[in-house]
């Protein structure tokens, strides 16, 4: 075996979503929504699966939804792009591997910030380069310039940033985008710019694409995701928008992936991204009404706990309950005595040792879901 496989333990979510189902456990570790997909988005796919192509589409994906991921992000952010932008993928995070793998090469080394998405770290060393991990400190997260310019060596190739921030749930300032965009212009560095919870703001913010930035258009390679806008996580529809010097060595790297993403779900996507504003306003007051009682339940409780600024994710200090800090042995905890799932951060370091006393918490779920785990997490109290 690959001693990179070798030594690679079972996602945590697929381990804290196994331990939940075992115990009878009420999952709020995975991210699945439970609500908030429209009808008319399934219809359009069962159109295409039943009056369409079922077979391969072109593997840099349907030109309808290439044009509609443009149009969208032109709409949107007013981002100029076009079909030959766009290469779709199976999922955001196979666009995160096909990027990494296009432009890391042996040696090279990546800046990830942790916690960070737990995809990051391994498919960096598959393609040979090194991870170089700066840990951004709680409770506020924030981007500090001179960590970044610390992690800048002669070897230095690509950053990876992920905005709005799981799990911490911060939509990163302004100022902090910019330390990101000045240190990328400084050093001749590609972005791979994780966006896909670019829709899931929860206080009526806006979204800035990093790509937007001056001089940041032609080296950010920006990753996107149907399943995150649209509810429908087990589509694995994401994509990666580039210039096309870029897009060019995505496409070059998905080909020999996946190749192709399942076309009926294609033209079903490419029907979701024509949604108007009343779509989103309608996701995200849902959202804002679980955020803001998740959040006050777990401050109840005993947690401390900040309102997140995007996704569906809290992120809870469990200081309070002991465990010295300990998330998995928490996360255990709360599975197998409480009847809750969560996550433990630790798994988002690329240094696990790194654990910093929270836990993640997934509010994408009905009310009545949420409000039978705060029941049971009212024993915590005890």
């Amino acid at each position: 075996m690959n001693p990179l496989y070798e030594q690679m333990s079972v996602s945590v979510f697929a381990r804290m979503s196994a331990l939940a189902a075992h115990h009878g456990a009420i999952n709020l570790g995975q991210g699945f929504p439970d609500f908030g997909w429209p009808d008319e988005i399934l219809d359009c796919a069962a159109r295409a699966l039943k009056e369409g192509s079922n077979q391969y589409a072109p593997s840099q994906g349907t030109p309808a939804l290439r044009e509609a991921v443009a149009a969208h992000y032109g709409r949107h952010h007013g981002l100029d792009l076009s079909a030959d932008h766009v290469c779709v993928t199976s999922g955001a995070t196979e666009a995160l591997g096909a990027a990494i793998l296009a432009t890391v090469s042996p040696g090279d080394e990546v800046i990830i910030f942790t916690p960070a998405y737990d995809s990051y770290a391994p498919m960096i060393r598959r393609a040979g380069g090194i991870p170089r991990e700066i840990a951004l400190q709680p409770p506020e997260w924030r981007i500090e310039r001179g960590a970044v310019e610390a992690a800048i060596g002669p070897n230095s190739r690509a950053i990876i940033f992920n905005n709005p921030h799981n799990p911490a749930g911060r939509l990163f300032h302004p100022d902090e985008l910019e330390i990101i965009a000045g240190v990328a212009r400084a050093h001749d560095l590609v972005v791979i710019s994780d966006e896909v919870w670019e829709h899931i703001l929860l206080d009526d913010q806006s979204f800035t694409p990093l790509a937007s930035l001056p001089g940041m258009a032609e080296r950010t390679i920006k990753c996107g995701s149907a399943g995150k806008i649209f509810s429908l996580t087990g589509w694995k529809i994401g994509w990666a928008a580039a210039p096309p010097p870029l897009t060019k060595a995505v496409r070059a790297a998905h080909q020999f992936i996946t190749f192709a993403t399942a076309t009926p779900l294609q033209h079903g996507a490419a029907c979701a991204l024509s949604a108007g504003t009343e779509y989103y306003e309608k996701l995200l007051a849902g959202y804002r009404e679980r955020r803001d009682y998740i959040v006050g339940e777990l401050a109840r409780i005993g947690f401390g706990v900040r309102p997140p600024a995007g996704t569906y994710y809290a992120c809870a200090d469990f200081s309070r309950f002991g465990y010295d800090g300990d998330d998995v042995a928490f996360c255990k905890h709360l599975i197998e005595d409480v009847g809750v799932a969560a996550i433990p951060p630790s798994a988002f370091y690329d240094r696990p040792e790194k654990r910093r006393g929270y836990v993640r918490f997934a509010f994408c779920k009905e009310m009545r879901t949420l409000e039978a785990a705060v029941e049971r997490l009212g024993k915590l109290c005890a």
